[in-house]
Order: C-alpha cells, then sequence, then structure tokens
C-alpha cells in the first residue's frame, strides 16, 4: 500500500493543516508535472503521468478527514477495519432523528408534486419553508457533532507525535486505533446524513 502521508511528505497524523498540506501538494505536483517532460521518451512521460496521479490522489485523500482516517488505519493495523453496520455508540438518537425528519420531508415533498393548483401550491410554499427551516435546523446539529470530532481528532496528534517509530512492534500498542476507528466510524455515518439532509434541502428549493 502507498503511503500518501510519506508520497507528500506529511508526518503520519489523524489531524492535517488543509492549507498547508494544499500547499505542499501544488509545489510536489508542479515538479513532476506531465508538461515537464514532454520532450521525454515515452517510459518517462508514462512515469510522470503515473506519479501526477499518484500525487493527485494522496492529496484527495489527506485532505478530507474520513478518508484520511480511514487511510491512516489502514497504515497503522495494516489492513481496512471491518464492514460494521451497527450504529456507533453515542449516535443513535441523531441517526433516528435523521431518519424521521427524512422520511417525513420525503412524504411531504411527494404530496406537493401531486399539487397543480395555484392557490394549493401557495399553502404548500409555507409548510416548504417549515421544513426547510426544520433540516437546516437539523444539519446546524449534525455539523456541530463534526466539529466535535475534529476537535478530538486534532487532540490525537500528541499521541502519534509521541509514538514509537512506524513498523515498530511497540507502535501499534501505542496508539489508540480503536477511538481512531470509532471517529472514522461516525464521520462516516455524519457525511451521509449531511448528503441526505442537503439533498431535501435542494428538492425543497425547487419549486
Amino acid at each position: 500500500m502507498t503511503d500518501y502521508f510519506a508520497l507528500l511528505k506529511e508526518p503520519r497524523r489523524p489531524w492535517l493543516d488543509t492549507d498547508a498540506l494544499k500547499t505542499r501538494f501544488l509545489a510536489l505536483s508542479a515538479e513532476v508535472h506531465p508538461d515537464r517532460v514532454h520532450a521525454g521518451s515515452a517510459a518517462e512521460k508514462e512515469a510522470a503521468h503515473e506519479h501526477f496521479a499518484l500525487l493527485n490522489a494522496a492529496y484527495n485523500c489527506l485532505r478530507d478527514p474520513k478518508t484520511r482516517l480511514l487511510h491512516l488505519l489502514e497504515l497503522e493495523s495494516g489492513g481496512r477495519p471491518k464492514d460494521v453496520q451497527r450504529i456507533p455508540p453515542g449516535t443513535m438518537e441523531l441517526f433516528v432523528e435523521v431518519g424521521q425528519l427524512c422520511r417525513q420531508a420525503d412524504a411531504f415533498l411527494a404530496e406537493r408534486a401531486k399539487v397543480t393548483a395555484p392557490m394549493l401550491r401557495v399553502g404548500l410554499f409555507e409548510k416548504g419553508m417549515e421544513w426547510t427551516d426544520k433540516l437546516n435546523d437539523l444539519q446546524r446539529r449534525v455539523n456541530a457533532r463534526r466539529e466535535g470530532l475534529l476537535a478530538e481528532v486534532q487532540q490525537l496528534n500528541a499521541i502519534w507525535a509521541g509514538a514509537p517509530e512506524a513498523g515498530s512492534a511497540a507502535r501499534r500498542q501505542a496508539l489508540p486505533l480503536e477511538r481512531l476507528e470509532l471517529v472514522y466510524r461516525v464521520l462516516s455515518y455524519i457525511s451521509r446524513w449531511s448528503e441526505q439532509i442537503q439533498e431535501r434541502l435542494v428538492q425543497l428549493a425547487m419549486d
């Protein structure tokens, strides 16, 4: 497996400064851009394209907290986390609320789609605004949960900074990989919930 942290010359950490990451990526990609070897051999051009594509893949992975944590877990544990379907502890209430509100919003959208009379659509417009407010409020709470998790991820950097070197037998025992996996799973759910909420907001805005 390619170590994207090493490829982008970043320390292997749960939290990264995304602005600094972007600056480093742009500098590294400029050095190996395929245009720099336009006069080279076919093998040189192919190698440049592959390296450039790999840098892009690394950047896209590390700039997103969810995919970064997954990659870090794969590097530190030697494999992908198991596909666990159960809801992570502490998220059930929000899980239920998102599901219920999205189903209710879907029912309203289905009702609105059947109405064509202008006077009736005026009343539905007001109801649509109410559903928009409810979904926006829920989105804010989902985002707050995400920000709390990201703050925890940032604090975990201190443990990685003090851990034994990569590849050593003691490193895995020194790292809180179970906690990191839990954070990754919750972030995965939160990303899904945000997408579901945003999808309904877009549909509500279309009239």
